[in-house]
């Protein structure tokens, strides 16, 4: 057997081996040998089986174990010669090349390493920020908000039409073709003109009708409706209006902001506090999404130089890239099948930013681990069950999904991120003073 290895950086190095046809045959004798003791064949006594039929019932599974065992031999005395351990090792070994010849078997591994640097002086580029002001104006809108959320309908008095704002108390039944459908008949439904709630044209066309007014109306549902029946297709609603109601909104007081805290001693001026603080801490996640996380980020990145591992840079081009393809017409996408070079050019599109990618990777985790900032697997949960619940989903089939799809590191990766940042831009101590 002979090895040759070659540090190509701190985080790569290549192994190349080669084994003789003979070395290769006297592997296959000695695994025929073992398994003959192992198993069990008609007219043999157990552990007597000849190894000379032992290769003819397995000749090429063992050829194939043969293999597999001279390369591992190989790697684990390359991993010798190079200085490492197979805990510093990232990710899967990639082979370069396997060539099978006559006389020999010719191997390329690469192997890429965990990186090495300091991570020092990351505080130095964290970026400095103002606490967002709110607006008399801003708070005022929000009051406003506020009160019409608790707002009240209640039936008009005065004789006139339905307009946009006002909730419709109504029948209706619809027919396709002259025939009911399904799912198309209600009684009293309550619906807000202006909402948007029902298929185009529905609301609008109901514009100028009076309590106790019987109207026939004709729409379309839209091509992409979830029903086959329906989709694309022209209907008729049959329209019975019983009730107009409006909005009854709550002046903007003591008695408001009681009913909004929950408190029986709350003021105006509690509920003002409250909503200045929650005005506050909305334009900070928008600042730290759209401005804070992205540059420190990149100033985290440009700081620090370390040679990256080329296997995990691969793996980001391959995401990166299949995202890329999705954005791909037909035919673009057609272009690309089979085509090697386009191929290549998708790939080397996304390079820059996988090795970015993979680099802020590697620096978060490692500043995280200095400022010992971690994420359980529970911690993922809880997120992953909040968002089910605020979505709507099923949160157990949430988590299933992320489970199978192997989703967790990449969540969980995140919400490192996040925590570590907030740590750093001293968010967590904002937050609490306002």
């Amino acid at each position: 057997m002979q090895i040759n290895t070659e540090k190509k950086n701190s985080a790569n190095a290549t192994i190349k081996a080669e084994f003789s046809k003979d070395e290769l045959n006297s592997k296959v004798d000695e695994l025929a040998k073992k398994t003959g003791k192992e198993i069990k064949v008609d007219g043999f006594r157990k552990g007597k089986v000849p190894a000379i039929v032992v290769k003819k019932l397995y000749g090429k599974k063992l050829e194939q174990d043969a293999e597999a065992e001279l390369v591992r031999k190989a790697i684990d005395e390359a991993y010798k010669e190079l200085g490492i351990s197979q805990t510093d090792v990232i990710g899967d070994i990639i082979f370069k090349k396997y060539e099978k010849q006559d006389d020999k078997i010719e191997v390329e591994i690469l192997v890429s390493l965990n990186p090495k640097f300091d991570a020092k002086g990351y505080e130095d580029v964290v970026p400095s920020y103002e606490v967002p002001e709110v607006t008399e104006d801003e708070i005022n809108e929000r009051l406003q908000k506020l009160a019409e959320q608790n707002s009240k309908p209640i039936s008009i008095t005065e004789d006139r039409e339905l307009q946009n704002g006002d909730i419709a108390i109504f029948d209706f039944t619809g027919y396709l073709n002259g025939e009911p459908f399904e799912g198309g008949k209600a009684e009293n439904y309550e619906l807000e003109i202006g909402s948007n709630q029902f298929i185009p044209g529905f609301e609008e066309q109901m514009v100028g009708m009076k309590k106790g007014e019987n109207k026939k109306i004709t729409v379309k549902f839209p091509d992409d409706y979830h029903s086959e029946e329906l989709k694309g297709k022209e209907v008729e609603f049959d329209i019975t209006l019983h009730d107009i109601k409006t909005k009854e909104i709550p002046s903007i007081d003591d008695e408001l902001a009681k009913k909004i805290l929950k408190k029986d001693d709350a003021t105006l001026e509690d509920l003002k506090k409250d909503v200045i603080k929650e005005i506050t801490l909305e334009k900070l996640r928008k600042m730290y999404q759209d401005e804070l996380k992205p540059k420190l980020l990149e100033a985290l990145v440009e700081k620090f130089e370390f040679d990256l591992p080329e296997n995990i840079v691969e793996q980001e081009i391959d995401n990166l890239a299949n995202q890329k393809a999705h954005t791909l017409s037909k035919e673009e996408l057609e272009e690309l099948k089979g085509n090697e070079e386009k191929i290549k050019e998708l790939r080397e599109s996304v390079r820059d930013e996988a090795q970015k990618s993979v680099k802020a990777t590697f620096v978060v985790d490692a500043i995280a681990k200095k400022e010992d900032v971690s994420v359980s697997e529970n911690d993922v949960m809880q997120t992953l069950y909040y968002e089910a619940i605020i979505s709507g989903q099923d949160p157990q089939e949430l988590v299933k999904y992320y489970k199978e799809n192997n989703l967790f590191p990449a969540i969980m990766m995140g919400m490192i991120e996040d925590r570590l940042f907030e740590k750093l831009l001293g968010l967590d101590k904002v937050i609490k003073d306002i």
